[in-house]
């Protein structure tokens, strides 16, 4: 009989009948492996089988992964637009901001322009009636100068008198006593 460990031959045999019946179980149970083994490497149905399922549990793992993966990245891009749209909120009202101090100045800048031309109008009127004045001071007769000094002082009732009268010898005119 040939050993399978180390390949001699038994020289001795068994040294009893334990011993035999040791070896023989061994030796069954060794058979039964090798047995085994063949059965399994010929059941191609078994074996595609069992690959399936190792297959099919890869693929699930893998599914789970993706999808894990998936939404990770879901969150990440609505992080990301999150700030993306308060740094474009912040910028717009910064500009709002800019938009309307602009505003305000050119503002102020408009009512100082304004003051200065009513200033100026003001002063050039006074200094126009003073004139006015002075002239009918020196050249208007004595007893009209008192109705032309108001005239100048208050010019809305003297137009508003000279309106009328002129608008009564228009009238008169155009229609004439027969």
């Amino acid at each position: 009989m040939t050993d399978r460990t180390t390949g001699d031959q038994a020289s001795t045999g068994a040294k009893g009948p334990d011993e035999l019946r040791r070896q023989i179980e061994q030796t069954r149970s060794e058979l039964g492996d090798t047995v085994e083994e063949l059965a399994g490497k010929m059941d191609v149905k078994g074996r595609a089988r069992a690959r399936a399922a190792d297959l099919r549990d890869k693929a699930g793992a893998l599914t789970v992964q993706l999808r894990s993966t998936a939404a990770q990245a879901g969150h990440t891009v609505h992080d990301k637009a999150t700030q993306a749209g308060h740094k474009v909120q912040d910028r717009a009202v910064q500009a709002g901001h800019k938009a309307q101090d602009r505003a305000v100045q050119a503002g102020h800048k408009v009512q100082d322009r304004t003051l200065r031309a009513g200033e100026a109008t003001q002063h050039g009127a006074t200094r126009t009636g003073q004139e006015l004045e002075r002239r009918a001071q020196r050249s208007v007769p004595a007893p009209v100068r008192p109705v032309v000094l108001a005239a100048i002082r208050h010019p809305r009732p003297v137009l508003i008198v000279g309106a009328a009268v002129i608008a009564v010898a228009v009238v008169s005119w155009r229609y004439p006593k027969k």
